[in-house]
């Protein structure tokens, strides 16, 4: 039995929460893996994984299980950086996961520190606030950019390297007027959230803390129920029912300002600055407090508090240019 091998089985089913998918992911079959799972267990002399018609979770020594094979497979992946990097030339893998929300300045953000660093493999990941600070404590995931207010309500050790300020506009169908085919996304008045209520909403939602922000702002404005006519986890669905549908949808500057780059594609569509209140969401990014930072991370790291790179955030982070 390879022990590092297994373990990755392990954590592989721990992120798939089922044996099929998680065997796609390490691309080996099912048999392969429950099996491998099995001489885990037996050397080990202990049930790992409660098996029933499928993956029903972790035994209490499967999670203890669990927990040792992230700090082993950290550690191996940490030295395997240290001997396959030189001075100033970082090698490795890197795991990042975002808010839906924040992706367009997370994947700036990989694409810049992969130029940076050709040696560097990312992986960024669309992942809830939740899945984000769960995979930052068991150190399943090396960075996060997310919201840095939900820290100040929990228990995580994380450390926080401000990023930009998340802006919401409106976004709607607009009627095509003489002139304005093919300039595509446009900028338009400013508007209340009390009126955005008022209209039929495509929302996140209610299981992303995008929705809660967004819930906060309408009961600010005096509307403390907001039904929303579609919801989505999905951004980029948001956007879709939009340009198919009668529906609005709120949604953050960085998300928009990649529909305005579009330019025709997103002929038709409205965003409006939500105003009464203007609300402004602090993003960071966030890293394990207790974790020793992998020559990746290091240059992941360096890069997120560059004033290059927190100008070029801004810059892209939702406060649109009118057109």
């Amino acid at each position: 039995m390879n022990l590092f091998v297994s373990l990755k089985y392990l954590v592989a089913l721990d992120d798939h929460k089922h044996f099929g998918r998680a065997a796609l992911a390490c691309h080996v079959t099912q048999p392969a893996l429950s099996n491998a799972l099995r001489a885990l267990e037996e050397s080990y002399g202990t049930a790992i994984v409660k098996r029933g018609r499928s993956f029903a979770g972790f035994t209490e020594e499967g999670e203890r299980v669990l927990a040792s094979a992230r700090r082993m497979l950290h550690e191996q992946e940490l030295l395997q950086q240290e001997l396959d990097s030189r001075s100033g030339s970082p090698c490795g893998n890197l795991l990042i996961g975002s808010v839906p929300t924040a992706m367009p300045i997370a994947a700036r953000f990989v694409a810049r520190l992969q130029a940076l660093h050709p040696g560097i493999r990312p992986t960024l990941r669309s992942m809830s606030s939740v899945e984000l600070e769960a995979g930052l404590e068991s150190l399943a995931l090396d960075l996060a950019l997310g919201y840095s207010e939900r820290l100040e309500r929990s228990r995580a050790q994380l450390r926080l390297l401000p990023q930009y300020i998340e802006h919401y506009f409106l976004l709607q169908r607009h009627a095509e007027t003489p002139g304005r085919s093919g300039i595509g996304l446009s900028i338009g008045a400013e508007l209340g959230w009390q009126a955005a209520a008022a209209l039929p909403l495509c929302l996140l939602s209610a299981e992303m803390h995008n929705r809660r922000i967004i819930d906060r702002a309408f009961a600010d404005a005096g509307v403390p129920k907001v039904q929303a006519a579609i919801e989505s986890n999905s951004t980029a669905a948001l956007v879709s029912c939009v340009l198919a549908g009668q529906v609005s949808s709120v949604l953050p500057g960085a998300l928009l300002g990649e529909l305005q780059a579009y330019g025709p594609s997103t002929c038709g569509l409205q965003a409006r600055p939500l105003v009464a209140p203007l609300v402004g969401v602090p993003i960071a990014l966030m890293l394990h407090q207790g974790s020793r930072p992998s020559r990746t991370l290091e240059a992941a790291l360096a890069l997120a508090e560059d004033p290059a790179w927190l100008a070029e955030a801004a810059q892209h982070s939702g406060l649109l240019q009118g057109r």
